[in-house]
């Protein structure tokens, strides 16, 4: 079990789908107790777009990112270095490079993902995933097998929730009810399976919101506020003012709608929590999450249309639905219990979280003190006699004080930030530097 309290970093993605997922995440592990920061990669994704209305190459123009995203990198790791976390936790699609990820290790800061995408679409995993301490996954069988054989020892089943202060049912007023409310109504891309499965609802009272639908002309009349972004506040009256929200998870193909995919999405959730009627394609990992008379599912697409008007013309049908659902969400869905699992499974696989006054040690002095000073011991350089190390120990204890590292910094840091320095170096640090380079020439 974690101390009482952790300092957790929490890496938003600049844009995306699991913005909000991080920023519920972050909220969650503050209501159980701990200290959370968020790292705000959204406050520099206009930054970043606007290298693309500079109108260079597009080799110059890739170069341009590529050196943002270290930019963004350097800024993550200064937030590391204030806070000093036990746990940066990065949601998918973060800014988290490889050499950050190293640097992070090698600090002895722990590391974890949440991937809350397709492992088949978004591919990016197989680079980045063995660098993380811990990795989870919204999918079982075969990725997680996967994962092993890229070297990942640590991946984590860890399914969408909800969080239930946000997600919930709300009152609306009549003008709320008029706007938001239809018989029928889907928020979300316009992948092209959703596109020709809509199709047949035409004239019927049915609202689409979200974007990405441009280009469907025959739907283009249902499309609310001509296919702008919902927000979260928003998307939660949508749904409570919806007799029949249509739940079809997202597929490029066009010759089976209905995917027959495995992981769960988040609507799924949030839309149960706030007591909300769906109706949802089955995915083989719906029925560890739900009973069958928890959610109304669907298989083909013959079915969606049957089931559809089938509950429309039956609302105590819906109610008792939406009830079941929403008990249990609230029993076993939620985003605390998910972050819970998470730290419990960090500790079991990686041993127990330092003491919550300890800081980010690295994982050679975790366990250890200085038995007289009482600070923690530093990795100093081998061959040293024990003399040599003792001074060398009281010279690193001042000289990171005096750079502003942190009270775990080791002697790679010490040596990087001595490089890093302009001005003339005092003879402590002259000396450091010197040993840096013997360490080096005697490791060959």
């Amino acid at each position: 079990m974690p101390p009482a309290s952790l300092r957790i970093l929490v890496i938003l993605p600049m844009y995306g789908g699991s913005l909000p997922v991080g920023r519920y995440c972050a909220r969650a592990l503050e209501e159980m107790g701990h200290s959370v920061r968020t790292f705000e990669a959204p406050l520099m994704y206009p930054a970043f777009t606007g290298l693309q209305g500079l109108g260079l190459p597009p080799a110059q123009t890739t170069q341009l990112e590529n050196s943002f995203l270290q930019v963004v990198a350097q800024a993550v790791w200064a937030q590391v270095q204030a806070q000093e976390p036990h746990l940066v936790l990065a949601m998918a699609q973060a800014p988290m490079g490889r050499s950050l990820l190293q640097r992070l290790r090698r600090a002895g800061v722990r590391t974890a993902m949440w991937f809350v995408e397709d492992h088949a679409i978004f591919q990016y995993w197989r680079a980045y995933a063995p660098l993380y301490d811990v990795f989870a996954v919204i999918q079982k069988q075969p990725f997680l097998d996967m994962l092993a054989e890229a070297g990942q020892a640590n991946a984590l089943y860890l399914p969408m929730a909800a969080q239930p202060d946000f997600h919930k049912p709300v009152a609306l007023s009549p003008e709320e009810q008029r706007e938001y409310g239809a018989d029928i109504g889907f928020l979300g891309a316009g992948y092209p399976n959703r596109r020709l499965a809509f199709r047949p609802l035409l004239g019927r009272n049915f609202k689409i919101w979200g974007s990405d639908w441009e280009g469907e002309n025959l739907l283009a009349s249902h499309v609310q506020r001509g296919g702008a972004r919902i927000g979260e506040e928003e998307s939660v009256k949508i749904y409570n003012a919806t007799k029949v929200n249509l739940n079809l998870h997202s597929s490029l193909q066009t010759t089976e709608l209905v995917s027959q995919g495995d992981f769960v999405n988040p609507r799924t959730f949030e839309l149960a929590a706030m007591n909300a009627f769906q109706l949802v394609d089955h995915r083989s990992l719906l029925a560890d999450l739900f009973a069958p008379d928890e959610l109304a599912t669907f298989s083909t697409i013959e079915e969606f249309y049957a089931k559809l008007d089938y509950f429309l013309a039956h609302p105590e049908a819906r109610s008792a639905y939406a009830a079941k659902a929403r008990q249990r969400v609230l029993r076993e869905h939620t985003y605390q219990q998910r972050m819970q699992r998470l730290l419990d499974f960090m500790a079991d696989r990686l041993g127990p979280w330092a003491d919550g006054g300890n800081g980010a040690q690295t994982r050679e002095n975790a366990a250890g003190q200085n038995a007289t000073s009482g600070s923690p011991e530093r990795p100093l350089p081998k061959g040293l006699t024990p003399e040599l190390s003792a001074e060398l120990s009281a010279a690193m204890a001042y000289t990171v004080e005096r750079l502003g590292l942190g009270p775990h910094a080791d002697f790679d840091h010490v040596a990087a930030a001595l490089r890093a320095r302009s001005g003339v170096l005092d003879e402590m640090e002259t000396c450091l530097l010197f040993l840096d380079e013997w360490r080096k020439q005697y490791a060959k």
